[in-house]
């Protein structure tokens, strides 16, 4: 899948940069994006991401490896070092570097060192910001990419700005190519991305509600039921990460109960009980665990991450599906702004 059959391609420089058909990117969520779904985008055309944060080395090894059978496709290993204690990431990083993983994805702090490490072992870098300041260093520290998340996005959340608005701001500072994450899950948004002068799309609930993600099957439909204005912004779930860490997710039981503003919470005031768990390993309330596959508990009250696109969003297909349609509708509102139709989305 090319998206060269009409007018108008969507291939973009950053498709040979990255090695893959058309600009859409998987989001690296943890837990969520494993081998099968990293596997399952990269082979319809868009780019795979394995989303590792925190995770034991020997798990990364053995998802990298599954995805290298599944796939003769780039992909990227996502990371998050303000959420690693620094002796895993540097576990971490020499495994995927062991395993010849080819780039890397980082996300919140900027930390030059962990860039320039990867970098000259010869990996490409993606990093996802939330500000135009965060996207100056990561620049400025050797990224190939910058991927401007907007306040929209299910998950964690680093800025405040919305993601056009925040893309745009990069697009004119900056020399990289710019990805837009936050709120997008159809072709209207990734036309609307192109549009702008970005380079492509990354989209996590979109795929988080397919098939081969590792989500728990209430989780998608939770996903599925929702609308946009069924998310919330809260750091209540912070519990595995820095205070302040903000995400957006399906208002449940949990956030029905604050009063007041969402953001403040302290993880060293949270109490620790296990409501859930995957195999031996207790899942915390007010925790980031998102309920996997492997979870059974209190699923209702765990973190149900979903950004503001889960209005768009009305089945759960297998991911090839979610981006073939999402490539067919860009390529039709391009085409007809190319012959200056009305366009009508299908």
């Amino acid at each position: 899948m090319t998206g060269r059959h009409s007018g108008i391609s969507l291939r973009t420089p950053v498709c040979d940069l990255l090695g893959c058909d058309v600009p859409i990117l998987l989001a690296g969520m943890g837990g969520v994006s494993r081998w099968e779904l990293a596997a399952a985008v990269a082979n319809a055309g868009g780019y795979g991401m394995l989303g590792m944060v925190r995770e034991d080395p020997d798990l990364i090894a053995a998802e990298v490896t599954a995805l290298q059978a599944a796939t003769d496709r780039r992909f990227a290993v996502n990371l998050i070092p303000a959420a690693t204690e620094p002796g895993l990431l540097d576990a971490q990083i020499s495994r995927c570097l062991d395993l010849g993983v080819p780039a890397f994805c980082f996300f919140w702090d900027v930390l030059p060192k962990i860039v320039a490490r990867v970098k000259q072992a010869g990996c490409q870098v993606l990093h996802q910001v939330g500000t135009l300041e965060a996207a100056s260093m990561a620049e400025d520290a050797g990224a190939d990419v910058i991927i401007a998340q907007g306040v929209e996005a299910g998950g964690h959340v680093h800025g405040r700005s919305p993601a056009f608005a925040l893309a745009e701001q990069i697009l004119a500072q900056s020399n990289l190519p710019v990805i837009v994450s936050g709120g997008i899950a159809t072709g209207e948004g990734l036309a609307a991305a192109l549009a702008i002068g970005a380079s492509g799309v990354q989209c996590g609930t979109a795929f988080l509600a397919t098939r081969e993600s590792f989500a728990h099957p209430y989780h998608k439909s939770r996903i599925v039921e929702a609308t946009g204005d069924d998310t919330v912004l809260t750091d209540v779930f912070v519990l595995n990460w820095p205070k302040g860490a903000a995400v957006r997710v399906i208002a449940n039981s949990v956030t029905d109960g604050l009063s007041g503003d969402y953001l403040g919470h302290d993880p060293d005031t949270l109490p620790r009980e296990a409501i859930a768990w995957d195999d031996d390993q207790p899942r915390l309330r007010f925790s980031t665990d998102s309920p996997l596959r492997t979870t059974t508990g209190d699923l209702e009250a765990m973190a149900l991450f979903a950004g503001r696109s889960a209005g768009r969003i009305s089945d759960i297909p297998h991911a090839a599906d979610r981006l073939g349609g999402m490539v067919a509708q860009a390529q039709h509102i391009l085409d007809a702004t190319l012959r200056n139709e009305p366009k009508d989305i299908p």
